[in-house]
Protein backbone atom coordinates (compact mmCIF):
# COMPACT_ATOMS: atom_id res chain seq x y z
CA UNK A 1 0.00 0.00 0.00
CA UNK A 2 1.28 3.74 -0.82
CA UNK A 3 2.07 6.09 1.51
CA UNK A 4 -1.01 8.51 0.67
CA UNK A 5 -3.00 6.04 0.80
CA UNK A 6 -2.63 4.39 3.91
CA UNK A 7 -2.46 8.00 5.20
CA UNK A 8 -6.02 8.21 3.78
CA UNK A 9 -7.34 5.21 5.05
CA UNK A 10 -6.18 6.37 8.67
CA UNK A 11 -8.01 9.45 8.55
CA UNK A 12 -5.07 11.96 8.39
CA UNK A 13 -5.41 13.95 5.21
CA UNK A 14 -8.14 16.44 4.84
CA UNK A 15 -7.29 18.81 1.79
CA UNK A 16 -3.95 18.82 -0.23
CA UNK A 17 -2.76 21.97 -2.28
CA UNK A 18 -2.45 20.17 -5.37
CA UNK A 19 -3.37 16.54 -6.57
CA UNK A 20 0.23 15.58 -7.69
CA UNK A 21 0.54 15.36 -3.87
CA UNK A 22 -0.04 11.83 -3.75
CA UNK A 23 2.60 10.80 -6.59
CA UNK A 24 5.21 13.58 -4.49
CA UNK A 25 5.39 11.36 -1.25
CA UNK A 26 4.44 8.08 -2.65
CA UNK A 27 8.20 8.52 -5.13
CA UNK A 28 9.82 11.37 -3.83
CA UNK A 29 11.83 12.87 -0.45
CA UNK A 30 10.36 15.61 0.44
CA UNK A 31 11.49 18.07 3.36
CA UNK A 32 8.32 19.06 5.47
CA UNK A 33 7.33 21.68 7.97
CA UNK A 34 4.90 21.43 11.12
CA UNK A 35 4.44 25.08 13.14
CA UNK A 36 3.45 25.14 16.69
CA UNK A 37 3.30 28.16 18.53
CA UNK A 38 4.55 28.21 22.52
CA UNK A 39 1.29 29.52 23.51
CA UNK A 40 1.75 27.11 26.57
CA UNK A 41 4.83 25.58 28.22
CA UNK A 42 2.97 21.96 27.00
CA UNK A 43 1.47 20.30 24.62
CA UNK A 44 -2.45 18.76 24.10
CA UNK A 45 -3.16 15.49 22.57
CA UNK A 46 -4.53 17.56 19.70
CA UNK A 47 -0.95 18.51 19.34
CA UNK A 48 0.21 14.88 19.32
CA UNK A 49 -2.29 13.80 16.12
CA UNK A 50 0.08 16.34 13.84
CA UNK A 51 3.44 15.30 15.27
CA UNK A 52 2.48 11.53 14.75
CA UNK A 53 1.20 12.23 11.20
CA UNK A 54 5.21 13.91 10.77
CA UNK A 55 6.71 10.48 12.42
CA UNK A 56 4.69 8.44 9.87
CA UNK A 57 6.04 10.76 6.76
CA UNK A 58 9.27 10.40 8.30
CA UNK A 59 9.44 6.86 9.04
CA UNK A 60 8.17 6.43 4.83
CA UNK A 61 11.66 8.64 3.87
CA UNK A 62 10.01 12.21 4.46
CA UNK A 63 12.73 14.57 5.84
CA UNK A 64 10.92 16.71 8.85
CA UNK A 65 11.18 20.13 10.59
CA UNK A 66 9.37 21.07 13.63
CA UNK A 67 8.73 25.28 13.56
CA UNK A 68 8.64 26.11 17.35
CA UNK A 69 6.85 29.63 16.69
CA UNK A 70 8.93 32.34 19.36
CA UNK A 71 8.08 34.98 16.77
CA UNK A 72 4.52 34.00 15.75
CA UNK A 73 3.83 33.36 19.35
CA UNK A 74 3.94 36.68 20.22
CA UNK A 75 1.56 37.76 18.00
CA UNK A 76 -1.31 34.97 18.25
CA UNK A 77 -2.98 33.28 15.69
CA UNK A 78 -6.77 34.20 15.09
CA UNK A 79 -7.32 30.95 13.44
CA UNK A 80 -9.88 29.08 15.20
CA UNK A 81 -10.08 31.21 17.80
CA UNK A 82 -13.62 33.90 18.39
CA UNK A 83 -11.51 36.47 20.41
CA UNK A 84 -8.17 37.87 20.76
CA UNK A 85 -5.15 36.39 22.54
CA UNK A 86 -3.37 37.19 25.11
CA UNK A 87 -0.04 38.81 24.32
CA UNK A 88 2.64 37.17 26.18
CA UNK A 89 5.77 38.36 27.09
CA UNK A 90 9.15 37.42 25.19
CA UNK A 91 10.32 35.50 28.86
CA UNK A 92 6.98 33.94 29.21
CA UNK A 93 7.51 32.75 24.92
CA UNK A 94 11.18 31.57 25.71
CA UNK A 95 10.23 29.17 28.74
CA UNK A 96 7.66 27.77 26.66
CA UNK A 97 9.59 27.33 23.58
CA UNK A 98 12.38 25.43 25.63
CA UNK A 99 9.50 23.08 27.18
CA UNK A 100 7.59 22.45 24.16
CA UNK A 101 11.62 21.54 22.25
CA UNK A 102 11.75 18.85 25.31
CA UNK A 103 8.35 17.49 24.34
CA UNK A 104 8.53 17.34 20.71
CA UNK A 105 12.55 15.59 21.01
CA UNK A 106 11.15 12.62 22.85
CA UNK A 107 8.03 12.13 20.16
CA UNK A 108 10.03 12.62 16.81
CA UNK A 109 13.80 13.02 15.31
CA UNK A 110 13.46 16.18 13.83
CA UNK A 111 14.93 19.27 12.44
CA UNK A 112 14.01 22.25 15.40
CA UNK A 113 13.85 25.89 14.28
CA UNK A 114 12.58 28.82 15.83
CA UNK A 115 10.75 31.38 13.59
CA UNK A 116 12.48 34.34 15.93
CA UNK A 117 16.06 33.53 14.51
CA UNK A 118 15.21 34.53 11.19
CA UNK A 119 11.99 36.97 11.84
CA UNK A 120 14.27 39.55 14.35
CA UNK A 121 16.38 40.34 11.14
CA UNK A 122 13.31 42.80 9.52
CA UNK A 123 12.71 45.83 10.41
CA UNK A 124 9.11 47.51 9.65
CA UNK A 125 10.22 48.95 6.51
CA UNK A 126 12.00 45.77 5.34
CA UNK A 127 9.17 43.29 5.76
CA UNK A 128 6.66 45.62 4.66
CA UNK A 129 8.60 46.59 1.27
CA UNK A 130 9.85 43.05 0.97
CA UNK A 131 7.23 40.85 2.44
CA UNK A 132 4.30 42.95 2.79
CA UNK A 133 4.03 43.39 -1.09
CA UNK A 134 3.20 40.21 -2.10
CA UNK A 135 -0.14 40.25 -0.01
CA UNK A 136 -3.50 41.74 -1.14
CA UNK A 137 -5.82 42.82 1.47
CA UNK A 138 -9.22 41.35 -0.53
CA UNK A 139 -6.67 37.91 -0.62
CA UNK A 140 -6.01 38.25 3.16
CA UNK A 141 -10.29 39.02 4.07
CA UNK A 142 -11.19 35.89 1.94
CA UNK A 143 -9.38 34.21 4.51
CA UNK A 144 -11.65 32.08 6.75
CA UNK A 145 -9.83 32.36 10.06
CA UNK A 146 -10.06 36.29 9.17
CA UNK A 147 -13.89 36.52 8.09
CA UNK A 148 -14.94 34.56 11.12
CA UNK A 149 -13.31 37.38 12.87
CA UNK A 150 -14.67 40.54 11.16
CA UNK A 151 -18.04 40.35 13.33
CA UNK A 152 -16.58 40.33 16.77
CA UNK A 153 -12.98 42.75 15.57
CA UNK A 154 -9.95 41.56 14.92
CA UNK A 155 -6.38 43.35 15.35
CA UNK A 156 -3.80 44.14 12.85
CA UNK A 157 -1.82 42.29 14.79
CA UNK A 158 -3.76 39.36 14.16
CA UNK A 159 -4.50 40.29 11.18
CA UNK A 160 -0.71 39.71 9.76
CA UNK A 161 -0.68 36.56 11.49
CA UNK A 162 -0.63 34.87 8.05
CA UNK A 163 1.72 36.73 6.36
CA UNK A 164 4.17 35.85 9.20
CA UNK A 165 3.59 32.65 8.82
CA UNK A 166 4.24 32.60 5.40
CA UNK A 167 7.46 34.14 5.64
CA UNK A 168 8.41 30.81 7.69
CA UNK A 169 7.70 28.85 4.60
CA UNK A 170 9.28 31.02 2.33
CA UNK A 171 12.34 31.04 4.42
CA UNK A 172 12.74 27.47 5.13
CA UNK A 173 11.68 27.09 1.40
CA UNK A 174 14.73 28.70 0.63
CA UNK A 175 17.45 27.85 3.20
CA UNK A 176 16.43 24.11 3.58
CA UNK A 177 15.01 23.13 0.18
CA UNK A 178 11.38 22.93 2.34
CA UNK A 179 8.74 21.97 0.14
CA UNK A 180 5.76 21.17 1.83
CA UNK A 181 4.25 22.51 4.94
CA UNK A 182 1.62 20.16 6.91
CA UNK A 183 -1.05 21.15 9.61
CA UNK A 184 -4.74 20.94 10.93
CA UNK A 185 -7.46 22.18 8.67
CA UNK A 186 -7.50 25.28 10.70
CA UNK A 187 -4.12 26.29 9.03
CA UNK A 188 -5.38 25.75 5.99
CA UNK A 189 -5.58 29.55 5.29
CA UNK A 190 -1.93 30.15 6.63
CA UNK A 191 -0.30 27.21 4.75
CA UNK A 192 -1.67 28.71 1.20
CA UNK A 193 -0.99 32.10 2.10
CA UNK A 194 2.52 30.45 1.90
CA UNK A 195 2.65 28.78 -1.00
CA UNK A 196 1.15 32.23 -2.51
CA UNK A 197 4.42 33.78 -1.49
CA UNK A 198 6.48 31.47 -2.86
CA UNK A 199 5.05 31.66 -6.28
CA UNK A 200 5.20 35.36 -6.50
CA UNK A 201 9.00 35.31 -4.65
CA UNK A 202 9.94 32.80 -6.53
CA UNK A 203 7.84 32.70 -9.71
CA UNK A 204 5.96 29.88 -10.77
CA UNK A 205 8.47 27.52 -11.23
CA UNK A 206 8.47 26.65 -7.32
CA UNK A 207 7.07 23.48 -6.28
CA UNK A 208 5.29 23.66 -2.76
CA UNK A 209 2.53 22.17 -1.27
CA UNK A 210 0.06 21.92 1.41
CA UNK A 211 -0.97 18.85 3.24
CA UNK A 212 -3.47 19.40 6.12
CA UNK A 213 -5.26 16.72 8.22
CA UNK A 214 -8.72 16.80 9.80
CA UNK A 215 -9.75 18.13 13.37
CA UNK A 216 -10.24 15.36 15.50
CA UNK A 217 -13.83 15.23 17.08
CA UNK A 218 -15.76 12.51 19.54
CA UNK A 219 -18.87 10.71 17.03
CA UNK A 220 -20.90 12.46 19.91
CA UNK A 221 -19.75 15.92 18.59
CA UNK A 222 -18.16 17.08 22.25
CA UNK A 223 -14.71 17.93 21.96
CA UNK A 224 -11.89 15.89 22.02
CA UNK A 225 -9.15 16.48 23.96
CA UNK A 226 -11.03 17.66 27.23
CA UNK A 227 -12.08 16.06 30.06
CA UNK A 228 -14.15 17.42 33.31
CA UNK A 229 -10.55 18.55 34.33
CA UNK A 230 -9.79 20.23 31.43
CA UNK A 231 -7.42 19.99 28.43
CA UNK A 232 -5.24 16.75 28.32
CA UNK A 233 -1.97 17.32 28.46
CA UNK A 234 1.58 15.79 27.34
CA UNK A 235 3.31 17.24 30.33
CA UNK A 236 3.07 14.28 33.31
CA UNK A 237 2.94 17.39 35.26
CA UNK A 238 -0.52 18.79 33.74
CA UNK A 239 -1.83 15.47 33.13
CA UNK A 240 -0.28 12.62 35.07
CA UNK A 241 0.29 9.27 33.18
CA UNK A 242 -2.77 7.36 34.82
CA UNK A 243 -4.81 10.75 34.14
CA UNK A 244 -3.67 10.32 30.14
CA UNK A 245 -4.41 7.06 30.59
CA UNK A 246 -7.57 6.93 31.86
CA UNK A 247 -8.55 9.42 28.80
CA UNK A 248 -7.59 6.99 26.17
CA UNK A 249 -8.99 3.85 27.70
CA UNK A 250 -12.82 5.95 28.23
CA UNK A 251 -12.65 6.44 24.77
CA UNK A 252 -16.22 5.69 23.45
CA UNK A 253 -16.87 2.53 20.97
CA UNK A 254 -17.78 4.96 18.51
CA UNK A 255 -14.61 6.05 18.39
CA UNK A 256 -11.71 3.78 19.34
CA UNK A 257 -10.78 2.36 16.58
CA UNK A 258 -10.47 5.43 14.51
CA UNK A 259 -7.83 6.47 17.16
CA UNK A 260 -6.62 3.55 17.04
CA UNK A 261 -5.70 4.43 13.19
CA UNK A 262 -4.87 8.03 13.81
CA UNK A 263 -2.59 7.86 16.92
CA UNK A 264 -1.01 4.18 16.98
CA UNK A 265 1.61 2.98 14.56
CA UNK A 266 -0.46 -0.43 14.68
CA UNK A 267 -0.75 -1.75 11.40
CA UNK A 268 -4.46 -1.34 9.66
CA UNK A 269 -4.28 -5.16 9.59
CA UNK A 270 -3.69 -5.23 13.47
CA UNK A 271 -6.51 -2.75 13.71
CA UNK A 272 -8.67 -4.25 11.88
CA UNK A 273 -8.67 -7.61 13.92
CA UNK A 274 -8.87 -6.10 17.18
CA UNK A 275 -11.54 -4.17 15.44
CA UNK A 276 -13.63 -8.15 15.07
CA UNK A 277 -12.55 -8.80 18.45
CA UNK A 278 -14.64 -5.71 20.09
CA UNK A 279 -17.37 -6.72 17.44
CA UNK A 280 -17.24 -9.92 19.37
CA UNK A 281 -16.75 -9.15 23.08
CA UNK A 282 -17.28 -5.16 23.59
CA UNK A 283 -17.41 -5.88 27.28
CA UNK A 284 -13.82 -6.51 27.58
CA UNK A 285 -12.77 -3.13 26.07
CA UNK A 286 -9.58 -4.58 24.46
CA UNK A 287 -9.65 -1.92 22.07
CA UNK A 288 -9.84 0.79 24.63
CA UNK A 289 -6.79 -1.07 26.90
CA UNK A 290 -4.50 -1.70 23.42
CA UNK A 291 -5.54 2.29 22.36
CA UNK A 292 -4.27 3.34 26.23
CA UNK A 293 -1.08 1.11 26.23
CA UNK A 294 0.04 1.94 22.82
CA UNK A 295 -0.30 6.05 23.38
CA UNK A 296 0.75 6.38 27.22
CA UNK A 297 3.50 4.32 26.24
CA UNK A 298 4.79 6.50 22.89
CA UNK A 299 4.25 9.87 24.95
CA UNK A 300 5.75 8.95 28.43
CA UNK A 301 7.22 5.16 29.05
CA UNK A 302 6.32 1.52 29.21
CA UNK A 303 6.85 2.01 32.89
CA UNK A 304 4.52 4.92 33.05
CA UNK A 305 2.16 3.06 31.16
CA UNK A 306 2.52 -0.10 33.72
CA UNK A 307 2.08 1.95 36.44
CA UNK A 308 -0.83 3.41 35.38
CA UNK A 309 -2.79 -0.07 34.74
CA UNK A 310 -1.21 -1.18 38.60
CA UNK A 311 -3.31 2.31 40.07
CA UNK A 312 -6.20 1.13 37.52
CA UNK A 313 -6.58 -2.55 38.26
CA UNK A 314 -5.79 -1.78 42.26
CA UNK A 315 -9.18 0.53 42.49
CA UNK A 316 -11.25 -1.54 39.78
CA UNK A 317 -10.43 -4.13 42.66
CA UNK A 318 -10.34 -2.40 46.11
CA UNK A 319 -7.02 -3.44 46.92
CA UNK A 320 -5.76 0.20 48.52
CA UNK A 321 -3.02 -1.25 50.59
CA UNK A 322 -1.22 -2.17 47.03
CA UNK A 323 -0.77 1.38 46.10
CA UNK A 324 1.78 3.52 47.42
CA UNK A 325 0.97 7.17 48.77
CA UNK A 326 2.21 9.02 45.81
CA UNK A 327 -0.31 6.64 43.82
CA UNK A 328 -2.93 7.28 46.33
CA UNK A 329 -2.25 10.98 45.04
CA UNK A 330 -2.59 10.28 41.61
CA UNK A 331 -5.09 7.91 41.52
CA UNK A 332 -7.29 9.89 43.90
CA UNK A 333 -6.71 13.36 42.68
CA UNK A 334 -10.57 14.46 42.06
CA UNK A 335 -11.69 12.85 45.35
CA UNK A 336 -12.86 14.49 47.95
CA UNK A 337 -10.30 15.02 50.67
CA UNK A 338 -10.48 16.43 54.56
CA UNK A 339 -7.27 16.68 56.66
CA UNK A 340 -6.91 16.20 60.05
CA UNK A 341 -4.06 16.46 63.08
CA UNK A 342 -4.99 13.29 65.17
CA UNK A 343 -6.98 10.03 64.70
CA UNK A 344 -10.92 10.38 64.21
CA UNK A 345 -13.42 8.16 64.83
CA UNK A 346 -14.70 6.65 61.27
CA UNK A 347 -18.41 7.87 62.23
CA UNK A 348 -16.99 11.72 62.11
CA UNK A 349 -14.48 10.93 59.28
CA UNK A 350 -17.84 10.10 56.99
CA UNK A 351 -19.43 13.33 58.30
CA UNK A 352 -16.43 15.49 57.69
CA UNK A 353 -15.62 14.26 54.25
CA UNK A 354 -19.26 14.35 53.11
CA UNK A 355 -19.86 10.32 52.83
CA UNK A 356 -22.51 10.44 55.42
CA UNK A 357 -25.12 13.70 55.60
CA UNK A 358 -25.50 13.16 59.35
CA UNK A 359 -23.95 10.60 62.13
CA UNK A 360 -27.14 8.66 62.17
CA UNK A 361 -26.01 7.76 57.78
CA UNK A 362 -22.70 7.23 58.92
CA UNK A 363 -24.18 4.16 61.65
CA UNK A 364 -26.73 3.15 58.85
CA UNK A 365 -23.88 2.50 56.26
CA UNK A 366 -21.86 0.86 58.85
CA UNK A 367 -24.28 -1.64 59.93
CA UNK A 368 -25.25 -2.27 56.12
CA UNK A 369 -21.28 -3.04 55.53
CA UNK A 370 -21.16 -0.36 52.58
CA UNK A 371 -17.75 1.00 54.31
CA UNK A 372 -14.40 0.41 53.86
CA UNK A 373 -11.20 1.71 54.84
CA UNK A 374 -7.67 1.11 52.43
CA UNK A 375 -9.83 -1.66 51.11
CA UNK A 376 -10.82 -3.37 54.43
CA UNK A 377 -14.81 -3.39 55.23
CA UNK A 378 -15.41 -2.08 58.61
CA UNK A 379 -19.02 -2.22 60.42
CA UNK A 380 -17.44 -1.24 64.09
CA UNK A 381 -19.47 1.68 65.27
CA UNK A 382 -16.30 2.70 67.11
CA UNK A 383 -13.86 2.38 64.45
CA UNK A 384 -11.07 4.54 64.61
CA UNK A 385 -8.59 5.93 61.85
CA UNK A 386 -5.37 6.16 62.70
CA UNK A 387 -2.07 7.79 61.12
CA UNK A 388 -0.46 4.87 61.84
CA UNK A 389 -2.55 2.71 60.14
CA UNK A 390 -2.44 5.02 56.94
CA UNK A 391 -0.54 4.40 53.78
CA UNK A 392 2.83 5.82 54.11
CA UNK A 393 1.44 7.52 57.09
CA UNK A 394 -0.20 10.45 55.02
CA UNK A 395 -3.68 8.70 53.35
CA UNK A 396 -6.49 6.48 54.60
CA UNK A 397 -8.84 5.98 51.83
CA UNK A 398 -12.88 5.49 52.62
CA UNK A 399 -14.89 3.74 50.08
CA UNK A 400 -18.73 3.98 50.73
CA UNK A 401 -20.72 1.79 48.56
CA UNK A 402 -19.43 0.79 44.85
CA UNK A 403 -17.82 4.61 43.68
CA UNK A 404 -17.89 7.15 46.44
CA UNK A 405 -14.58 7.67 47.75
CA UNK A 406 -13.00 10.47 50.26
CA UNK A 407 -9.66 11.17 51.78
CA UNK A 408 -8.01 11.58 54.94
CA UNK A 409 -4.80 12.89 55.22
CA UNK A 410 -2.50 13.52 57.77
CA UNK A 411 -0.31 16.64 58.66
Amino acid sequence: MNLFKELELRNCIAQVSDPNIENVLNNEKVTFYLGIDPTADSMHVGHLFGLINCRRLQLAGHKPIILVGGATGMIGDPSGKSDERNLLTADHIDKNVLALSKQISKLIDAKMVNNYDWTKEYDVITFLRDIGKYFNINYMLAKESVKTRLDNGISYTEFTYQIMQALDFLHLYKDDNCTMQVGGTEQWGNITAGLELIRKHIGHEAKAYGLNWPLITKSDGTKFGKTAGGAVWLDPKRTSPYEFYQFWINTPDGDVITYLKQFTFLSLEEIDEIEKEMIKNPHLRNAQKILGKEVTSLVHSEKAYTDAVRITEALFSGNIKELSASEIEVGFKDVPSTEVTEDVGIIDALVNSKLASSKREARQFLSSNAVSVNGDKVSELDFVLRKTDAIEGKFTVIKRGKKKYAIVSYK
